[in-house]
């Protein structure tokens, strides 16, 4: 499937921001299920580009002079395959999925994500018992938002001595219908590869998804994070389109 992406986050301020730096992970890589045509990121400053510790394309945008509004825009064209359940990894170095046992701030279980994954325990090596796990999450956090469900999967999967992670980007409809964008799902290490969990949507990732970014949790892949000087009060404005 071929895929058309443009994705524009608009920040005003009620005064000027004197100075700003922004971390982007907004930039593709190619992977097993997926191939980047083409990608152009439209930004008010000239960023870095570089990669993160977890091979994520990253930019730096950094601003000097006073702006009262930041617009940044991703634009490009993704072609995805049908591999269901295939290895997910980034291409080069893998990191060793060991890295992905430790607990993160946001992916610490209460009691209760305790008491589900000790429910698990025995099938835990499995994946149909994570798969059993995974619409767990989703059963027992109605109303959550993605990223909730992920770090709560997370948590369990950890407690398990299961490494997973989070993983940002987006998903297209079937048929190239409503976009849910930006989107977050989780990849699981089953055996012996990542296997990828939809636990908001309750499907298998395949290639509706174009994956962007993955690390230990939503601070380690979300598509903008940065710090700023002056500004008073925010307003963030996003719209994301996908369309095959």
């Amino acid at each position: 499937m071929k895929l058309s992406l443009a994705h524009e986050t608009r920040y005003s301020y009620e005064s000027p921001v004197r100075y700003s730096t922004q971390y982007l992970r907004l930039t593709p890589r190619d992977t097993v299920r997926q191939k980047v045509l083409a990608w152009r990121l439209e930004t008010p400053g000239q960023p870095v580009g570089t990669h993160d510790g977890y091979g994520n394309v990253l930019h730096v945008l950094t601003l000097d002079k006073p702006v009262t509004q930041i617009v940044i825009r991703a634009v490009g064209e993704v072609q995805t395959s049908r591999s269901v359940d295939e290895p997910s990894d980034f291409t080069g170095t893998p990191l060793s999925p060991l890295l992905f046992l430790r607990a993160t701030p946001l992916t610490r279980a209460d009691d209760k994500l305790a008491a589900i994954a000790e429910s698990f325990r025995r099938r835990a090596g499995t994946l149909s018992g994570i798969r059993e796990l995974a619409a767990a999450a989703k059963k027992e956090q109605p109303g959550a938002d993605a990223a909730a469900l992920v770090h709560a999967f997370i948590a369990n999967c950890r407690l398990l001595g299961v490494p997973a992670r989070f993983v940002s980007g987006y998903v297209c409809g079937v048929g190239g219908a409503n976009a849910v964008a930006p989107h977050a799902w989780a990849e699981a290490w089953v055996v012996d590869r990542w296997r990828s969990f939809d636990i908001a949507n309750d499907s298998i990732v395949g290639e509706g998804h174009v994956k962007v970014a993955f690390g230990a949790d939503y601070n380690d892949a979300c598509p903008i994070r940065g710090v700023r000087t002056g500004g008073g009060a925010e307003t963030m404005q996003a719209v994301a389109q996908i369309v095959q």
